[in-house]
């Protein structure tokens, strides 16, 4: 993993692993505290408090197999093997619980999908994502944000709104990057909640929603909410806005990738030195600005015709919104649109694996520093060959097939290539299997020119953002273009 064996700070492993350290040692009001026991400098606690929670069992149970995995100060970047046992199967543990159940009633709760031998394709499709993989067991990040927020959409897709409002307010407590999540939650809810009708029972509903959240939030920070100054800390560690505008990488030399994210701010600092020419205020007003307007669109549509179908297409557009546009972006975020594309799969199997596949190279950088080329080289063309034995991907590409063919009748008459449409979109997803591949192994085996010692990062960053900026587009064509709601029940 990422930085082991290499102090001062030795790596994400080390970053749960000292959470455990902190939580379980020091008394809950110094977590978030820079003290003299809980350097925040060194791996502070920088996520909401159920992070902290999970910290503090996990870390009682480490206490009670050795004492020496979570001891005050000297279990500083401990790396036993025992001890890496123990932490991945606390991954595996939380996949089991919550993330693997929520995937499996996911899939065989769809009306398209009601065979069993789909919904078990859809399953493994989804289960074997390699991006979420290699991330939560190579990077070593636990999965339980991402589980809750699909028990959330499991929920709502049962009408259950109060059950899901609250799975969705856990996830949001575990890791403050749900908020990619959160706008298409709130709209498709007060959607809801006006068509019933806002003096009648969308009344009722949204005094219920409202009370869940209230509730929800407050049980989550309950042992914070007796001080102010409490509260404002956690908050200024879940939000460093002083950090800039794009992430950098923490374990690099000082020539050597940095700040190579597959977004918009990113790609652009190649020709445009952003940092450099606006103000760290002003890098985060545009930001927002930009993340704002991007996400407009869908948010409008859900919230005046709410839909199950609408929601988790929004769910994809605004979290890539997100992504591309929004202030202090981690390559891994991308994992935060890849589960809602995981879940229209069935819907749209050929624009849904191109873009796991693209989201997965993404990650190629932070990859190869993780040591995890192998593992990436195994199970991306087996998830490739996984869904094209499943879904025969290659078979639907036509306008109707990728859910355009309400804009693509919109633009008879204009545009003549219409009627080529499935051959040109097979070559270029050639063409872009191609160049991820290519660039892939000159990652790998390539020594980058002196000169240009970020060549390859900065390559495989641009390439992969533009993909996501076409991707933005289609996700929001369909969106907008969408009037039919079809397989959805009636809202009254």
């Amino acid at each position: 993993f990422l930085g082991a064996g290499k102090p001062p700070m030795y790596g994400d492993y080390e970053a749960q692993r000292h959470w455990q350290e902190v939580t379980y040692n020091l008394p809950i009001r110094q977590w978030y505290f820079n003290t003299s026991d809980n350097n925040l400098l060194y791996w502070g606690l920088d996520y909401p408090p159920l992070t902290a929670y999970h910290s503090f069992v996990c870390a009682y149970i480490a206490k009670l197999i050795n004492p020496d995995w979570v001891a005050l100060h000297t279990s500083r970047g401990y790396e036993s093997q025992p001890h890496k046992l123990f932490m991945r199967t606390t991954v595996f543990v939380a996949d089991l619980l919550v993330y693997i159940p929520a995937v499996i009633l996911y899939c065989f709760s769809l009306k398209e999908t009601s065979a069993k031998k789909k919904a078990s394709t859809c399953a493994l499709c989804i289960l074997l994502y390699p991006g979420l993989i290699l991330i939560d067991h190579g990077h070593f990040q636990y999965p339980l944000s991402l589980g809750l927020a699909l028990w959330a959409v499991l929920c709502l897709s049962h009408d259950w709104d109060l059950l899901g409002s609250m799975a969705f307010c856990l996830a949001l407590n575990y890791k403050q990057m749900e908020l990619y999540h959160s706008l298409p939650f709130f709209c498709y809810l007060l959607g809801k909640c006006f068509k019933k009708g806002l003096k009648g029972k969308g009344l009722v509903l949204l005094a219920k929603l409202a009370g869940t959240v209230l509730v929800s939030f407050a049980a989550c920070w309950l042992p914070f909410g007796t001080d102010v100054e409490q509260i404002m800390q956690v908050l200024r560690r879940l939000f460093p806005i002083d950090r800039g505008l794009f992430e950098a990488c923490m374990f690099s030399s000082p020539t050597h990738c940095p700040d190579k994210v597959a977004n918009i701010w990113c790609s652009l600092s190649v020709l445009i030195k952003i940092k450099n020419v606006i103000s760290p205020r002003t890098q985060l007003k545009l930001s927002f600005a930009v993340t704002f307007l991007s996400l407009l669109p869908a948010c409008i549509k859900l919230t005046v015709q709410p839909s199950l179908r609408g929601f988790k297409f929004a769910l994809v557009s605004c979290a890539l919104s997100f992504f591309l546009f929004s202030f202090q972006v981690h390559e891994k975020s991308i994992l935060l649109v890849s589960i809602p594309v995981c879940l229209i799969i069935n819907e749209i199997p050929f624009m849904a694996t191109w873009f796991l596949l693209v989201s997965t190279f993404s990650l190629l950088p932070l990859l190869l520093q993780d040591g995890l080329l192998l593992p990436y080289a195994v199970t991306t063309p087996a998830f490739l060959a996984v869904c094209l034995a499943s879904f025969s991907i290659l078979e639907k590409t036509s306008a109707e097939d990728l859910q355009l063919k309400a804009f693509s009748l919109s633009l008879k008459g204009y545009v003549s290539w219409f009627k080529s449409f499935p051959r040109i979109v097979r070559s270029l997803f050639l063409l872009s299997l191609s160049l991820m591949g290519v660039l892939s192994v000159l990652s790998a085996a390539v020594p980058p020119p002196p000169r240009l010692p970020d060549l390859f990062p900065v390559a495989v960053a641009v390439l992969s953002c533009l993909h996501f900026l076409l991707f933005l587009g289609y996700f929001n064509v369909v969106i907008l273009w969408d009037s039919r709601n079809r397989g959805q029940k009636k809202i009254s």
